[in-house]
């Protein structure tokens, strides 16, 4: 076979595991993520590679593929990627979600696509090129393949950082999911904002709708929507007016939900509405919180805040030259000739609970001039973008393991 012929088997190999994957419905609520554990199995017995699988929860497996290196002594790499995927609305698909189908320009369709089980079989396509082509790593690399990362990773990569089998993997410095750029440079995260969910209980005086009732719900909620707005509003601009800035730089505050309420002519004697508010790295998160605390006791006596979630802030990751995976990692973009716009990440990943542990993490995945669609329907990645990026995880690979 020439070496044309073998680097289109592999491509058409790579397409195949890729769909397949795709194809496994591992999509929440309730996932059954024994598919996903069968599936990636395989893939490790034909690699050669060792294959653990945790249960820090029951019914959450944690899949690790380990490539011993040979000085296996050496911090490891661990490329992590997740198994679940977020839900889909079906009817407004243009081909079915869990079809892989493939359209006549390479479009491969499908949840998941982009998030993000396209990284983790280039992880192993780009390991299958790496072996047939006789490379060794000094550096044992190991693959973690996490589920519940799409729900907060609460029963996934945030409990097993605190067991002994995460210990045991002795990380040095972890690749994860990035998001797909529209230009040709592609986006590369060092750092995430710290996520708070707040439930703010609004307790007023009930009664007839016809009243004008003192220190009602409805008011408490409107004065404090209005601060939080208002701050919203100075972000919204504050992003507009200073190009230099990405989303990740910016606080961002929504409403998302808001409940209370019987009929339309009843007082309620409470209503509740939740923030999803995602604190920029440059906040004082003790100074914010009391801030909105103030705006709590100003609406009204007796409010209070619920946390559904309330992370701390995780110290980025260093780029500059005393972190030498960073060092070799750019090293690798320049020969490479790829451009690569470092930038903090403006939702959640697992990248954050790794830093949280002291290690190094770069969110990454190999996805340019494409439009975002994580989460969004009709997610496609196109095959060629798709293979390329097992290119580029070859040679990431291959030089930060040699390190």
């Amino acid at each position: 076979m020439s070496s044309t012929e073998q680097k289109q088997s592999l491509n058409d190999l790579a397409i195949e595991h890729f769909r397949r994957y795709l194809q496994i419905p591992s999509v929440h609520p309730n996932v059954n993520y024994a598919p996903c554990v069968d599936f990636l199995q395989d893939q490790g017995k034909s690699l050669d590679l060792q294959i653990q699988v945790h249960y820090v929860v029951e019914n959450k497996p944690v899949v690790i593929l380990s490539w011993i290196g040979s000085e296996p002594s050496l911090p490891s790499i661990l490329l992590s990627s997740h198994m679940d995927v977020v839900p889909v609305f079906e009817d407004k698909w243009i081909y079915k979600p869990f079809d892989a189908h493939v359209t006549e320009n390479g479009n491969i369709y499908a949840r998941g696509t982009q998030d993000m089980k396209s990284v983790g079989i280039q992880y192993l396509e780009a390991i299958r090129r790496l072996k047939l082509d006789g490379v060794r790593l000094k550096r044992t690399l190991h693959m973690s393949f996490m589920p519940d990362e799409e729900i907060g990773s609460v029963d996934g990569m945030r409990k097993f950082i605190n067991t002994q089998q995460f210990k045991n993997l002795n990380v040095g410095f972890a690749l994860d999911e990035g998001i797909a750029s529209e230009t040709d440079d592609f986006a590369l995260f060092y750092g995430e904002r710290n996520i708070w969910h707040l439930l703010i209980h609004c307790p007023g005086t009930p009664g007839h709708g016809s009243l004008l009732l003192e220190s009602t719900a409805g008011e408490k909620v409107s004065y404090i929507l209005n601060k939080f707005f208002e701050f919203r509003r100075k972000e919204v601009e504050k992003l507009a007016n200073d190009s230099s800035l990405t989303l990740g730089d910016v606080t961002t505050v929504n409403l998302t939900t808001l409940k209370g309420g019987v009929q339309a002519n009843v007082v309620p004697p409470e209503l509740i509405f939740t923030i999803d508010c995602r604190n920029a790295i440059t906040v004082d998160n003790a100074k914010w919180e009391e801030e909105i605390k103030q705006w709590c006791q100003e609406a009204g006596k007796d409010v209070w805040i619920e946390w559904e979630q309330k992370e701390p802030q995780v110290p980025i990751t260093k780029l500059d030259t005393s972190n030498i995976y960073w060092s070799r990692l750019k090293q690798t973009f320049d020969d490479l000739g790829l451009k690569v716009k470092p930038q903090i990440f403006p939702g959640g990943t697992d990248c954050r609970h790794v830093r949280s542990v002291g290690i190094p993490a770069i969110g990454f995945s190999p996805i340019n001039n494409t439009p975002v669609l994580l989460h969004d329907h009709n997610e496609y990645l196109n095959k060629d973008v798709f293979l390329k990026g097992i290119d580029i995880y070859y040679r990431i690979i291959k030089d930060i393991a040699n390190i």
